[in-house]
C-alpha cells in the first residue's frame, strides 16, 4: 500500500474513533438516502432467507441435504460435472413397495396393489424431480444472482461510500491544516459514490418486477406439481378401488386341516415321559481336549488393517445408495484417509476407497489434526 493510501486509513480510523468514542458528528445523509438504504437491507435479508426455506421446501430433511452437499463438494473435488439429485422420499417408498410386491407374487392381491402403489409413487418422485429443477432454473438460481451480483455490488459501494465520508469528515475538521485541494477532492469523491451507491440502489428497487416474475414462477411450479400428482392419486385410487371389489367378490376358501399323524411316543414304562434315553457316552480327557479345540473359530470376512494408522470399526451394516460410497458389515475395520465434515469419513476397506458417515462406525485411531 502506498504512504497516501496508509495516510488515508489513518484518516478514517481517526475519525470512526472520534465518531465512536468522542461523539463527533459526522456528514449526514439525506432521508431518502436512508430509506432507500433501509429497504435495500430488508430486501437482502428476505431473499438471503427465502433463498434458505426453499431448499428446505424442496427436502425437508436436513441428514438429506448434508449428504447431497458433501457428494457435490466431492464430484467437484473429482471434476465429475454430473451432481447426484435429492433421494426423493416419493420414491424410496415405491422402490420398497416394488420390492415387496414381487416378493408376495402375482397370487396376492395385497402384492399387486403394492406393485401399483410402488409405480405411481415412482412417478410422483419424477414429478418432485420436476419441480425441483424448475424451482432451482427460475426461482432459486436468478435470487441467487440477485444476491451474488446486485446486492453485492450495493454492499461493495455503501461500503466505498462510508470509506470516503470518513475520509472527507476527517479533514473537513482538520480545514487550514491541510491543503484546500485535498479537501475538495475528498468531498468530490464523497459525492461521486454518493451518487454511484444512490443509482445502484434505485435500480434494484424499481426494478422488483423481476423478483415477482420469479415468484410468479416458483407458484406456476407448484401447480404443476400438485396437478400432476393428483392426476397420479387418482389413477392409484381407482386401481385400488377395483382390486378391493375384485377382493370381495372371490369366494372365499374354507380351510381344511390336514389329518394329524400319529407319534410313537415309545414305551409307557420310561421314567422320562415314554421317551427312550441313549446312555451318555464318557467323555475322557483326550475327547474333552478335542472338543475344546473344536470350537469353529470367527475369521473376518475382511482384511483388518494394523490399528498403528487412522482407523475406525464399523457398528452396523452400510449398505451405498450413491456413487463414491463405501460399503461395509459389523466388525470390518476401515482405514481412515479424510474427514469430509462433521458427519462423513472418507476410507479404504479391501482395497477400495470411499465415503460412509461418523454415525456408522466407532473411531478406533483418529485421523491426525
Amino acid at each position: 500500500m502506498s504512504v497516501a493510501g496508509l495516510k488515508k486509513q489513518f484518516y478514517k480510523a481517526s475519525q470512526l474513533v472520534s465518531e465512536k468514542v468522542g461523539g463527533a458528528e459526522g456528514t449526514k445523509l439525506d432521508d431518502d438516502f436512508k430509506e432507500m438504504e433501509k429497504k435495500v437491507d430488508v430486501t437482502s435479508k428476505a431473499v438471503t432467507e427465502v433463498l434458505a426455506r426453499t431448499i428446505e421446501y424442496l427436502q425437508p430433511n436436513p441428514a438429506s441435504r448434508a449428504k447431497l452437499t458433501m457428494l457435490n463438494t466431492v464430484s467437484k473435488i473429482r471434476g465429475q460435472v454430473k451432481n447426484p439429485g435429492y433421494p426423493q422420499s416419493e420414491g424410496l417408498l415405491g422402490e420398497c413397495m416394488i420390492r415387496h410386491g414381487k416378493e408376495l407374487g402375482g397370487e396376492s392381491n395385497f402384492g399387486d396393489a403394492l406393485l401399483d402403489a410402488g409405480e405411481s409413487m415412482k412417478r410422483l418422485a419424477e414429478v418432485k424431480d420436476s419441480l425441483d429443477i424448475e424451482v432451482k432454473q427460475n426461482f432459486i438460481d436468478p435470487l441467487q444472482n440477485l444476491c451474488d451480483k446486485d446486492l453485492k455490488e450495493i454492499q461493495h459501494h455503501l461500503k466505498k461510500l462510508e470509506g470516503r465520508r470518513l475520509d472527507f469528515d476527517y479533514k473537513k475538521k482538520r480545514q487550514g491544516k491541510i491543503p484546500d485541494e485535498e479537501l475538495r477532492q475528498a468531498m468530490e469523491k464523497f459525492e461521486e459514490s454518493k451518487e454511484v451507491a444512490e443509482t445502484s440502489m434505485h435500480h434494484l428497487l424499481e426494478t422488483d418486477v423481476e423478483q415477482v416474475s420469479q415468484l410468479s414462477a416458483l407458484v406456476d411450479a407448484q401447480l404443476d406439481y400438485h396437478r400432476q400428482a393428483v392426476q397420479i392419486l387418482d389413477e392409484l385410487a381407482d386401481k385400488l378401488k377395483r382390486r378391493m371389489r375384485e377382493a370381495s367378490s372371490r369366494p372365499k376358501r374354507e380351510y381344511k386341516p390336514k389329518p394329524r399323524e400319529l407319534l410313537d411316543l415309545g414305551e409307557p414304562e420310561q421314567s422320562n415321559g415314554g421317551f427312550p434315553c441313549a446312555a451318555a457316552p464318557k467323555i475322557t480327557a483326550a475327547s474333552s481336549s478335542f472338543r475344546s479345540s473344536d470350537k469353529p473359530i470367527r475369521t473376518p470376512s475382511r482384511s483388518m488393517p494394523p490399528l498403528d494408522q487412522p482407523s475406525c470399526k464399523a457398528l452396523y451394516d452400510f449398505e451405498p445408495e450413491n456413487d463414491g460410497e463405501l460399503g461395509f458389515h459389523e466388525g470390518d475395520i476401515i482405514t481412515l484417509t479424510n474427514q469430509i465434515d462433521e458427519n462423513w469419513y472418507e476410507g479404504m476397506l479391501d482395497g477400495q476407497s470411499g465415503f460412509f458417515p461418523l454415525s456408522y462406525v466407532e473411531v478406533l485411531v483418529p485421523l491426525p489434526q
